[in-house]
């Protein structure tokens, strides 16, 4: 099994994604990051519910690497510290998270 302090790194990186998706579900955020570039509903949903599987993923590796109120607990600091992540993001480099969906 792999080290708990691999699992919660990755828990934050998938979590940083899933938020990235979401953030870029919508069309303001879109349009920061890809310019005029229209995108399609079809995408939309697609990235919805990859941004909301990457979540649940980012807790079950949590879920992995402790026990489960530690992991609860950690997960919901991951989960601000990546939405905090992907909020400076899109007002400093928005064009950044064009490696999230190219």
């Amino acid at each position: 099994m792999a080290d708990p302090w691999m699992l919660q790194l990755l828990a934050a990186v998938v979590a940083v994604v899933g938020f990235g998706w979401l953030a870029l579900a919508m069309d303001t955020h879109w349009e920061q990051a890809h310019g005029e570039r229209p995108q399609s509903p079809q995408r939309v949903r697609v990235m919805r519910i990859l941004g909301a599987v990457a979540l649940a993923g980012s807790l079950v590796l949590c879920l992995k690497a402790d026990h489960a109120s530690m992991a609860v607990l950690v997960w919901l600091m991951l989960l601000a510290a990546a939405v905090l992540t992907v909020a400076m993001t899109l007002s400093w480099r928005p064009t950044w998270l064009r490696c999230l969906w190219p």
